[in-house]
Protein backbone atom coordinates (compact mmCIF):
# COMPACT_ATOMS: atom_id res chain seq x y z
CA UNK A 1 0.00 0.00 0.00
CA UNK A 2 0.82 3.43 -1.03
CA UNK A 3 -0.11 7.16 0.26
CA UNK A 4 -2.41 9.01 -2.15
CA UNK A 5 -4.17 12.41 -1.35
CA UNK A 6 -7.89 12.47 -1.97
CA UNK A 7 -10.18 15.81 -1.80
CA UNK A 8 -13.83 14.34 -0.44
CA UNK A 9 -15.23 17.69 -0.59
CA UNK A 10 -14.30 21.42 0.24
CA UNK A 11 -12.01 21.43 2.36
CA UNK A 12 -12.05 18.12 3.31
CA UNK A 13 -8.88 16.94 2.10
CA UNK A 14 -7.25 13.53 3.56
CA UNK A 15 -3.84 11.38 3.44
CA UNK A 16 -5.47 7.50 2.52
CA UNK A 17 -3.43 4.29 1.22
CA UNK A 18 -3.77 3.80 -2.45
CA UNK A 19 -3.30 0.60 -4.09
CA UNK A 20 -1.03 0.32 -7.30
CA UNK A 21 -3.22 -1.31 -9.87
CA UNK A 22 -1.11 -4.00 -11.99
CA UNK A 23 0.74 -3.50 -15.34
CA UNK A 24 -0.65 -3.75 -18.43
CA UNK A 25 2.23 -4.81 -21.38
CA UNK A 26 2.26 -1.07 -22.03
CA UNK A 27 1.92 0.15 -19.07
CA UNK A 28 4.67 2.35 -16.81
CA UNK A 29 5.16 2.05 -12.77
CA UNK A 30 6.14 5.67 -11.17
CA UNK A 31 7.91 6.92 -8.42
CA UNK A 32 5.86 10.56 -7.94
CA UNK A 33 9.11 12.86 -8.38
CA UNK A 34 7.43 15.94 -8.25
CA UNK A 35 3.73 17.95 -8.83
CA UNK A 36 2.50 21.20 -8.98
CA UNK A 37 -0.28 22.22 -7.10
CA UNK A 38 -2.60 24.08 -9.81
CA UNK A 39 -5.33 26.54 -9.87
CA UNK A 40 -7.61 23.83 -10.60
CA UNK A 41 -6.02 21.84 -7.85
CA UNK A 42 -6.68 24.57 -5.57
CA UNK A 43 -10.29 25.11 -6.80
CA UNK A 44 -11.17 21.50 -6.06
CA UNK A 45 -9.72 22.17 -2.45
CA UNK A 46 -11.54 25.16 -1.50
CA UNK A 47 -14.40 24.80 -3.44
CA UNK A 48 -15.21 21.38 -4.34
CA UNK A 49 -15.67 22.32 -7.97
CA UNK A 50 -13.60 23.65 -10.67
CA UNK A 51 -16.16 25.61 -13.19
CA UNK A 52 -19.14 23.04 -13.53
CA UNK A 53 -16.73 20.03 -12.57
CA UNK A 54 -18.16 19.20 -9.73
CA UNK A 55 -16.54 16.11 -7.23
CA UNK A 56 -18.93 13.35 -6.84
CA UNK A 57 -16.61 10.60 -5.26
CA UNK A 58 -13.11 11.17 -3.51
CA UNK A 59 -10.78 12.62 -6.21
CA UNK A 60 -7.11 12.07 -6.10
CA UNK A 61 -6.04 15.69 -7.97
CA UNK A 62 -2.75 16.41 -9.74
CA UNK A 63 -1.93 16.77 -13.16
CA UNK A 64 1.56 18.57 -13.41
CA UNK A 65 4.04 15.93 -12.71
CA UNK A 66 6.58 14.30 -13.22
CA UNK A 67 8.00 10.93 -11.96
CA UNK A 68 10.94 8.09 -11.81
CA UNK A 69 10.59 4.86 -13.28
CA UNK A 70 10.14 1.90 -11.43
CA UNK A 71 8.69 -0.99 -13.75
CA UNK A 72 7.59 -1.07 -16.97
CA UNK A 73 5.19 -3.78 -18.77
CA UNK A 74 6.66 -6.55 -21.24
CA UNK A 75 5.68 -4.14 -23.99
CA UNK A 76 7.22 -1.35 -23.08
CA UNK A 77 10.60 -0.01 -25.33
CA UNK A 78 10.63 4.12 -24.20
CA UNK A 79 12.14 3.31 -21.02
CA UNK A 80 13.27 1.65 -18.80
CA UNK A 81 13.73 1.46 -14.41
CA UNK A 82 15.73 4.84 -13.12
CA UNK A 83 15.03 7.40 -16.14
CA UNK A 84 13.01 10.58 -15.44
CA UNK A 85 9.90 11.38 -17.46
CA UNK A 86 7.15 13.98 -17.83
CA UNK A 87 3.68 12.78 -17.67
CA UNK A 88 1.25 14.12 -20.10
CA UNK A 89 -2.03 14.08 -18.19
CA UNK A 90 -4.01 14.31 -21.51
CA UNK A 91 -5.53 11.06 -22.78
CA UNK A 92 -7.56 11.49 -25.57
CA UNK A 93 -8.95 8.90 -27.28
CA UNK A 94 -7.26 9.10 -30.83
CA UNK A 95 -10.61 8.11 -32.22
CA UNK A 96 -13.57 10.60 -32.88
CA UNK A 97 -13.57 13.70 -35.10
CA UNK A 98 -11.36 16.07 -33.35
CA UNK A 99 -8.61 13.50 -32.54
CA UNK A 100 -8.67 12.75 -35.94
CA UNK A 101 -8.48 16.42 -37.07
CA UNK A 102 -5.78 17.13 -34.66
CA UNK A 103 -7.21 19.00 -31.73
CA UNK A 104 -7.13 15.79 -29.12
CA UNK A 105 -7.47 18.99 -26.16
CA UNK A 106 -10.73 18.93 -27.67
CA UNK A 107 -11.05 14.97 -27.34
CA UNK A 108 -15.04 13.85 -27.17
CA UNK A 109 -13.47 10.73 -24.86
CA UNK A 110 -10.81 12.65 -22.77
CA UNK A 111 -9.45 10.89 -19.85
CA UNK A 112 -7.67 13.67 -18.07
CA UNK A 113 -6.05 13.25 -14.63
CA UNK A 114 -7.10 14.51 -11.59
CA UNK A 115 -9.92 15.69 -12.94
CA UNK A 116 -13.89 16.00 -12.07
CA UNK A 117 -14.83 16.65 -15.58
CA UNK A 118 -16.31 12.85 -16.06
CA UNK A 119 -17.88 10.27 -13.70
CA UNK A 120 -16.16 7.90 -12.37
CA UNK A 121 -13.52 10.67 -11.96
CA UNK A 122 -10.16 10.31 -13.62
CA UNK A 123 -8.00 10.09 -10.60
CA UNK A 124 -4.74 12.44 -10.61
CA UNK A 125 -1.08 11.72 -9.51
CA UNK A 126 -1.05 13.01 -5.78
CA UNK A 127 0.06 10.12 -4.63
CA UNK A 128 3.16 8.25 -4.32
CA UNK A 129 3.46 5.50 -6.78
CA UNK A 130 0.37 5.23 -9.78
CA UNK A 131 0.58 3.20 -13.22
CA UNK A 132 0.58 5.15 -16.03
CA UNK A 133 0.68 4.42 -20.21
CA UNK A 134 3.65 4.66 -21.88
CA UNK A 135 2.20 7.00 -24.90
CA UNK A 136 1.80 9.56 -21.78
CA UNK A 137 5.29 9.70 -20.55
CA UNK A 138 8.49 11.72 -22.14
CA UNK A 139 12.20 10.87 -21.07
CA UNK A 140 14.36 13.71 -19.87
CA UNK A 141 17.62 12.38 -19.54
CA UNK A 142 19.34 15.27 -18.78
CA UNK A 143 21.17 15.14 -15.39
CA UNK A 144 21.14 18.86 -14.79
CA UNK A 145 17.43 19.17 -15.45
CA UNK A 146 15.26 18.75 -11.83
CA UNK A 147 12.48 16.31 -11.44
CA UNK A 148 10.22 19.43 -10.10
CA UNK A 149 11.64 21.86 -13.68
CA UNK A 150 10.13 18.79 -15.53
CA UNK A 151 6.54 18.89 -13.56
CA UNK A 152 6.17 22.49 -15.15
CA UNK A 153 6.00 21.17 -18.70
CA UNK A 154 2.17 20.66 -18.37
CA UNK A 155 1.81 24.41 -17.07
CA UNK A 156 4.06 25.48 -19.74
CA UNK A 157 2.13 24.19 -22.29
CA UNK A 158 -0.85 26.03 -21.36
CA UNK A 159 1.03 29.04 -21.91
CA UNK A 160 1.87 27.84 -25.54
CA UNK A 161 -1.66 26.85 -26.55
CA UNK A 162 -2.70 29.86 -25.18
CA UNK A 163 -0.05 31.88 -27.23
CA UNK A 164 -0.29 29.37 -30.01
CA UNK A 165 -4.26 30.49 -30.03
CA UNK A 166 -3.33 34.19 -30.39
CA UNK A 167 -2.03 33.89 -33.69
CA UNK A 168 1.70 35.35 -34.73
CA UNK A 169 3.28 37.80 -32.38
CA UNK A 170 5.93 38.64 -33.68
CA UNK A 171 6.76 42.42 -33.12
CA UNK A 172 3.52 42.90 -31.20
CA UNK A 173 2.48 44.15 -27.99
CA UNK A 174 0.94 41.20 -25.84
CA UNK A 175 -1.32 42.18 -22.56
CA UNK A 176 -1.59 39.00 -20.00
CA UNK A 177 -3.76 39.43 -17.09
CA UNK A 178 -2.42 37.55 -14.13
CA UNK A 179 0.73 37.21 -13.08
CA UNK A 180 0.08 33.69 -11.32
CA UNK A 181 2.04 30.70 -12.71
CA UNK A 182 -0.21 30.49 -16.26
CA UNK A 183 0.51 34.15 -16.45
CA UNK A 184 4.01 33.52 -16.11
CA UNK A 185 4.37 31.15 -18.45
CA UNK A 186 2.08 32.70 -21.23
CA UNK A 187 4.88 35.72 -20.56
CA UNK A 188 7.47 32.80 -21.11
CA UNK A 189 5.68 31.81 -24.28
CA UNK A 190 5.07 34.94 -25.95
CA UNK A 191 8.70 35.52 -25.94
CA UNK A 192 9.63 32.96 -27.61
CA UNK A 193 6.66 33.59 -30.06
CA UNK A 194 8.32 37.22 -30.65
CA UNK A 195 6.29 39.15 -28.96
CA UNK A 196 7.64 42.61 -29.30
CA UNK A 197 6.34 43.98 -25.68
CA UNK A 198 4.37 42.00 -23.10
CA UNK A 199 2.84 43.72 -19.93
CA UNK A 200 1.29 42.13 -17.66
CA UNK A 201 -1.76 43.01 -15.14
CA UNK A 202 -2.34 41.75 -11.57
CA UNK A 203 -4.35 42.69 -8.62
CA UNK A 204 -0.95 42.04 -6.45
CA UNK A 205 2.57 43.13 -6.29
CA UNK A 206 3.92 39.75 -5.48
CA UNK A 207 2.93 37.97 -8.89
CA UNK A 208 4.16 41.16 -10.83
CA UNK A 209 7.44 40.81 -9.32
CA UNK A 210 7.78 37.33 -10.65
CA UNK A 211 6.14 37.97 -14.01
CA UNK A 212 8.91 40.53 -14.11
CA UNK A 213 11.64 37.88 -13.35
CA UNK A 214 10.28 35.66 -16.29
CA UNK A 215 10.61 38.48 -18.93
CA UNK A 216 7.65 41.10 -18.54
CA UNK A 217 8.38 44.49 -20.22
CA UNK A 218 6.08 46.03 -17.97
CA UNK A 219 4.24 45.31 -15.20
CA UNK A 220 0.74 47.54 -14.13
CA UNK A 221 -1.56 47.52 -10.92
CA UNK A 222 -4.68 46.28 -12.82
CA UNK A 223 -6.82 47.52 -9.80
CA UNK A 224 -4.86 51.06 -9.55
CA UNK A 225 -4.59 51.86 -13.09
CA UNK A 226 -6.53 54.75 -14.41
CA UNK A 227 -8.83 53.31 -17.52
CA UNK A 228 -6.68 55.74 -19.59
CA UNK A 229 -3.40 53.92 -19.04
CA UNK A 230 -5.19 50.96 -20.30
CA UNK A 231 -7.32 51.60 -23.17
CA UNK A 232 -5.81 50.65 -26.70
CA UNK A 233 -2.77 49.20 -24.90
CA UNK A 234 -2.27 45.81 -26.29
CA UNK A 235 -3.07 44.25 -30.22
CA UNK A 236 -3.50 40.77 -28.17
CA UNK A 237 -4.80 40.55 -24.48
CA UNK A 238 -4.31 36.92 -22.74
CA UNK A 239 -6.75 36.49 -19.69
CA UNK A 240 -4.96 34.32 -17.51
CA UNK A 241 -6.71 34.93 -14.07
CA UNK A 242 -9.79 33.63 -14.35
CA UNK A 243 -11.38 36.99 -12.77
CA UNK A 244 -14.27 38.80 -13.79
CA UNK A 245 -12.19 41.88 -13.56
CA UNK A 246 -9.27 40.83 -15.41
CA UNK A 247 -11.25 40.05 -18.75
CA UNK A 248 -12.71 43.72 -18.74
CA UNK A 249 -9.00 44.43 -18.46
CA UNK A 250 -8.63 42.80 -21.54
CA UNK A 251 -11.64 44.50 -23.15
CA UNK A 252 -10.58 47.82 -22.53
CA UNK A 253 -7.28 46.95 -23.40
CA UNK A 254 -7.18 45.72 -26.72
CA UNK A 255 -7.05 47.89 -29.91
CA UNK A 256 -10.15 47.35 -32.52
CA UNK A 257 -9.33 44.40 -34.64
CA UNK A 258 -7.13 42.81 -32.03
CA UNK A 259 -7.44 39.70 -30.27
CA UNK A 260 -8.76 38.31 -26.78
CA UNK A 261 -7.89 35.14 -25.67
CA UNK A 262 -9.44 33.21 -22.89
CA UNK A 263 -7.48 31.12 -20.98
CA UNK A 264 -8.72 31.04 -17.13
CA UNK A 265 -11.16 29.45 -15.62
CA UNK A 266 -13.86 32.06 -15.01
CA UNK A 267 -16.81 31.13 -12.35
CA UNK A 268 -20.07 28.74 -13.19
CA UNK A 269 -22.25 31.29 -13.03
CA UNK A 270 -21.29 33.15 -15.63
CA UNK A 271 -20.58 36.80 -15.89
CA UNK A 272 -21.97 40.22 -18.31
CA UNK A 273 -20.60 39.78 -21.33
CA UNK A 274 -20.61 43.51 -23.74
CA UNK A 275 -21.28 41.44 -27.27
CA UNK A 276 -21.93 45.07 -28.91
CA UNK A 277 -18.45 45.88 -27.90
CA UNK A 278 -16.77 43.05 -29.08
CA UNK A 279 -18.71 43.17 -32.47
CA UNK A 280 -18.44 47.56 -32.75
CA UNK A 281 -14.00 46.97 -31.84
CA UNK A 282 -14.20 43.54 -34.40
CA UNK A 283 -12.45 41.57 -31.59
CA UNK A 284 -11.60 38.25 -31.93
CA UNK A 285 -12.54 36.77 -28.89
CA UNK A 286 -11.38 32.85 -29.12
CA UNK A 287 -11.17 30.04 -26.12
CA UNK A 288 -7.64 28.04 -25.18
CA UNK A 289 -8.54 25.41 -23.24
CA UNK A 290 -5.98 22.54 -21.88
CA UNK A 291 -3.28 21.65 -24.59
CA UNK A 292 -2.31 19.45 -27.03
CA UNK A 293 1.31 19.12 -29.55
CA UNK A 294 2.16 21.99 -27.12
CA UNK A 295 3.13 19.44 -24.01
CA UNK A 296 5.81 18.06 -26.28
CA UNK A 297 6.92 21.61 -27.39
CA UNK A 298 7.24 22.10 -23.11
CA UNK A 299 9.32 19.29 -22.64
CA UNK A 300 11.84 20.16 -25.51
CA UNK A 301 12.02 23.80 -24.26
CA UNK A 302 12.57 22.78 -20.70
CA UNK A 303 15.50 19.87 -21.47
CA UNK A 304 17.30 22.52 -23.20
CA UNK A 305 16.90 25.44 -20.62
CA UNK A 306 15.53 27.54 -23.97
CA UNK A 307 12.73 28.03 -20.87
CA UNK A 308 14.11 28.57 -17.04
CA UNK A 309 10.67 27.93 -14.78
CA UNK A 310 13.15 27.87 -11.52
CA UNK A 311 12.20 31.47 -10.39
CA UNK A 312 8.52 30.51 -10.34
CA UNK A 313 9.27 27.00 -8.59
CA UNK A 314 8.47 28.32 -4.96
CA UNK A 315 8.29 25.04 -2.24
CA UNK A 316 8.61 21.84 -2.64
CA UNK A 317 6.84 19.63 0.27
CA UNK A 318 6.45 16.29 1.11
CA UNK A 319 3.03 14.63 0.49
CA UNK A 320 2.26 13.66 3.94
CA UNK A 321 1.87 17.68 4.66
CA UNK A 322 -0.14 18.08 1.56
CA UNK A 323 -2.94 20.26 3.61
CA UNK A 324 -0.09 22.75 4.68
CA UNK A 325 1.29 22.82 0.53
CA UNK A 326 -2.50 23.81 -0.21
CA UNK A 327 -3.05 26.59 1.70
CA UNK A 328 0.63 27.88 1.14
CA UNK A 329 -0.09 27.12 -2.79
CA UNK A 330 -3.53 29.35 -2.07
CA UNK A 331 -1.92 32.31 -0.80
CA UNK A 332 -0.62 34.82 -3.49
CA UNK A 333 1.49 36.48 -1.07
CA UNK A 334 3.76 33.71 -0.83
CA UNK A 335 4.23 31.34 -3.11
CA UNK A 336 3.88 30.79 -7.21
CA UNK A 337 4.52 27.44 -7.63
CA UNK A 338 4.29 24.86 -5.27
CA UNK A 339 5.03 20.95 -5.45
CA UNK A 340 4.03 18.11 -3.58
CA UNK A 341 7.11 15.19 -3.41
CA UNK A 342 7.86 12.26 -1.77
CA UNK A 343 10.05 12.05 1.14
CA UNK A 344 13.19 10.59 1.46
Amino acid sequence: MTLACRIHGARDLRLEPDEVAPLAPHEVELRLGAAGICGSDLHYFLHGRVGAFVIREPLIPGHEASGVVLRTGSAVRSVVPGMKVAINPSHPCGGCDYCRAGRDNLCRNMRFLGSASVYPHVQGMFRERFVMGERQLTPVPEDEVSLGEIACAEPLSIGLHGVNRAGPLMGKTVLVTGGGTIGCMTVLAARLAGAARVIVADIADRPLDMARMVGADEAVRGDQAAPAELADLADVSIEAAGSPAALATCLAATRRGGRIVQVGTLPAEGIAFPANNIMARELDYVGAFRAGVEFDWAVSYLRSRKVDVRPLMSAQLPLSRAVEAFELAADRSRSTKVQLVVEA
